[in-house]
Parts: structure tokens; C-alpha cells; sequence
């Protein structure tokens, strides 16, 4: 029996909305701090190798998807990210931190990123006549992730539990699994005849060349410029986001030192609930801005505004423009993810997108690692100027971001010399599959 194709959209997002509860990850960072005794060091680096594990496997996901399917690729990451949140929690049952960054860490992680990539491809091809808004929206979902574990799923565990993280952990592998496991089993690439006639035979003929082709895409300077853009403006974003309710707690306690540290937590759960709204709305508007404007336009506005936000916020102490300042980094943040994969289909070309677009996700591991790292060291070892440091650094790296968007073109990239085959070829499928 074949699921309808708004089904299929829709469990995609399911399966996005729960992998993106790994943006919440600061509402558990002073938890861990102050129960564990762990320094905000330590849990970066646990954020950081998630991200890693994330960037890296859906780099290998992108190649693995035409071969494995989206049913199968998309339960192994189901299954090792519940997993990765049970082994998390036994880690923290031992206080063995090695053992979550393995579990949550690399696990986790590795589950994320085989799981992002395979509902956005998997909408796309199920929706050919609107696919901007149908991988809009599955990735939206991902966005708003952390609104789900912020405001409801850990609070409830938390209270349920008496603060047992070690259990708050178990039961989010859990519930995930529950939710993850039958979702995935429903996904499924159209049938052979959905869409547009003989555009299967014809990707089949071109798949030993499009090999080649791809590893010079990969080599190309275009490629290189647009994984450096996006490193960028991930890192900045990132930044912000491993430690955003804790940074926020930070500005509350200097503007009114009588605040209980219980009422602080709530603050901070509420920022990440609501910035993370502002990720997936950042998704929709950047990207439907971006088909007005251009990919390149829309990445020198999202640079240059946020270093803007970057300074105003390194003196800003009112906890409620501090507030507002973050949702914007969040909402830019969420539009470099929804420009890229319109970006790399205008430059490369929609056949290579799951395979170059894998390989741009690089750019988020290792932003992963970058991004956190320098927040809770300066954290750690500056407690008292690290508002203003952390986002010092922020303007410089978007600053860099900014100067090497102007080495960026939305024009088609070109592997050698046109021929006229290769030109009726690749004007000729987009028509037969709009005819």
C-alpha cells in the first residue's frame, strides 16, 4: 500500500523536530555544572563532538542515501540517537565523562547526521512540483526541535524525575525511540513512475560520469569558498547556541543580583524555546528570500547584520534586548541552512545536491568543534568579561564570512568546456519533469 505523499512530509519533520532537540543542549550545560561538578569546558566539548559526529556522518549520508534508501538510513539514525541519549545517561549514573562524550557525543551525533539528510531529500522527491516549500518545512522542523525539549519534554522529566539526570536521559532515549523507530519504518522513495517519465533511465546512463563530475565539483574553488562562508556563519551561530541560557543567566544576575538561581533556569529554558521558534522561522523567511534576492545577496546580509548584533551585544546588559539580539542570531543562523541547499542546486546542479550538500555539512563539524570550545574556555577562565569576549570574537568571524561571500556567484558552475549535448541534456530533464 502506498503512504500518501503528505504523510511521508510529514513524518519527515517528525523525524527532524526530534533530532533538532540537540540545539536544547544548554538547558542542560549548568545542570551538568552544578550537579557533576564538571567545567563549562567539559560540556562544550561534549556539545562540540556531537556537532562533529553530526557534520561528518551526514557528509557520508549523502553518499549512502541512493545506495541504502531512506527507510533503512534513517532507522540506523533513529536508533543510535536513542541510543546515544541511554548510554549518556549511563555515563553521567557513573560520572564518566569520557563515556558521554562517546555515547551522547559520537553516538548521538552520528545518528543526528545520518538522520538530517534522509527526510530532506526523501520530501523533496516526493513533492517535484513544490519542493522549496515542502524541504522548507521538514527543515523548519529541525529549527524548532529544541522548543520541544526546552519547554516541555525536559522540564516534565526534571520535576518528574527530583533533577535525576541520569534518568531525564534514559527516558529522552526512550520517548525518542518511540517516536523515531515506527516514523522511520513508514519512509519511502516514490515509485519508478512518479514524476516525470524516463528521468530514472536517464540518471542512471549519466551516473559514471556524474561520478567524475562530482570530484571535480569537490575540487573546485567554488565549493571551497562556499564551505568557508558557511563555517562562518554556523560558528557564529553556534557559538551563541551551546550556551545561550547560561550567557543569558549571566546578564540577568548582573542586572538584578537577587534573582534565585531556579528563576535563572526558567529565563534561560524560555530564551532557548522561543530562539529556537526564531531557527525555524529563519528557515521559511531566509529562504524564501533568498529566490527574491539571490543565495549570495542573502548571505552578505545575514553576515553583516549579525556583526552588528555581535557588538551592540558586547556591552548590552538588558536581559531583554539581550534576548531579542539572540533571537535574531538565531533566526540568521537557521537561514544559512535554508539558503545553502538552494545555493548548491544553483551551482552545481539538483543531481549532485544530497552528495555536494553532504559535503558542505563538513563545514558544520567542524564549526561544531570551534564555535563551543572558545565559549567555555573563555567561560571557564575569563567568568567575569567572557559576554564581552565570546562575541568580540563572533564580529571577527563574521567578519571574515562577510569578505570571502564577495569571492561567491550564483552562476552555474562550469566542469570543462559546454558542449551541445551536455546543454540540450541539462535543459531538457527540468522541462520534461515540469511538462
Amino acid at each position: 500500500m502506498r503512504v500518501p505523499r503528505t504523510v511521508i512530509v510529514t513524518l519527515c519533520t517528525v523525524l527532524q523536530v526530534c533530532f533538532g532537540t540537540v540545539y536544547a543542549w544548554s538547558f542542560f550545560q549548568t545542570l551538568l555544572v552544578l550537579q557533576l561538578g564538571w567545567s563549562f569546558t567539559d560540556t562544550a566539548v561534549a556539545f562540540s563532538v556531537t556537532i562533529f559526529s553530526l557534520g561528518v556522518s551526514a557528509a557520508w549520508a549523502g553518499w549512502m542515501l541512493p545506495r541504502l534508501g531512506p527507510r533503512k538510513l534513517a532507522l540506523i539514525g533513529s536508533l543510535m540517537f536513542s541510543a546515544g541519549y541511554i548510554i549518556g545517561g549511563l555515563a553521567l549514573y557513573l560520572d564518566n565523562l569520557l563515556l558521554f562524550y562517546a555515547g551522547y557525543g559520537v553516538i548521538g551525533g552520528a545518528g543526528i547526521g545520518l538522520g538530517y539528510v534522509t527526510p530532506v531529500a526523501t520530501a523533496a522527491k516526493w513533492f517535484p512540483d513544490r519542493k522549496g516549500l515542502a524541504t522548507g518545512i521538514v527543515i523548519m522542523g529541525f529549527g524548532v526541535g529544541a522548543f520541544l525539549l526546552s519547554k516541555a519534554l525536559a522540564p516534565f522529566l526534571v520535576v518528574a524525575t527530583d533533577k535525576d539526570l541520569p534518568l531525564v536521559f534514559a527516558w529522552l532515549g526512550v520517548v525518542f525511540a518511540a517516536i523515531l523507530v515506527p516514523s522511520s519504518l513508514l519512509l519511502s522513495d516514490p515509485p519508478e513512475d512518479f514524476g516525470a517519465p524516463g528521468a530514472k533511465d536517464t540518471a542512471d546512463a549519466e551516473e559514471a560520469e556524474e561520478a567524475g563530475a562530482i570530484g571535480a565539483c569537490l575540487r573546485s574553488r567554488e565549493f571551497t569558498v562556499m564551505w568557508l562562508v558557511f563555517f562562518f556563519n554556523i560558528a557564529a551561530g553556534i557559538s551563541v547556541i551551546s550556551f545561550q541560557s547560561s550567557l543569558l543567566q549571566d546578564v540577568w544576575g548582573l542586572s538584578d543580583p537577587s534573582i534565585e538561581p531556579e528563576t535563572l533556569a526558567e529565563y534561560g529554558a524560555t530564551l532557548i524555546a522561543v530562539s529556537s521558534l526564531c531557527n525555524g522561522a529563519g528557515r521559511l523567511f531566509w529562504g524564501l528570500l533568498s529566490d527574491r534576492l539571490g543565495r549570495v545577496r542573502v548571505f552578505r546580509i545575514l553576515l553583516a547584520s549579525q556583526m552588528v548584533v555581535f557588538g551592540i551585544l558586547m556591552t548590552e546588559r538588558d536581559p531583554w534586548i539581550f534576548s531579542v539580539l539572540v533571537c535574531y542570531i538565531l533566526l540568521c543562523f537557521g537561514g544559512g541552512f535554508a539558503t545553502m541547499p538552494s545555493f548548491v542546486v544553483d551551482v552545481f546542479g539538483a543531481k549532485r545536491m544530497s552528495v555536494i550538500y553532504g559535503a558542505i555539512l563538513t563545514a558544520w563539524a567542524a564549526a561544531g568543534i570551534f564555535g563551543p570550545l572558545y565559549v567555555g574556555y573563555l567561560k571557564d577562565q575569563y567568568p567575569d568579561r567572557a559576554v564581552i569576549y565570546c562575541f568580540l570574537i563572533g564580529v571577527l568571524i563574521l567578519g571574515l564570512g562577510y569578505i570571502f561571500s564577495y569571492l561567491l556567484s550564483d552562476d552555474r558552475i562550469r566542469l570543462g568546456r559546454p558542449t551541445l549535448e551536455g546543454t540540450l541534456r541539462e535543459f531538457s530533464i527540468p522541462l520534461a519533469r515540469r511538462n
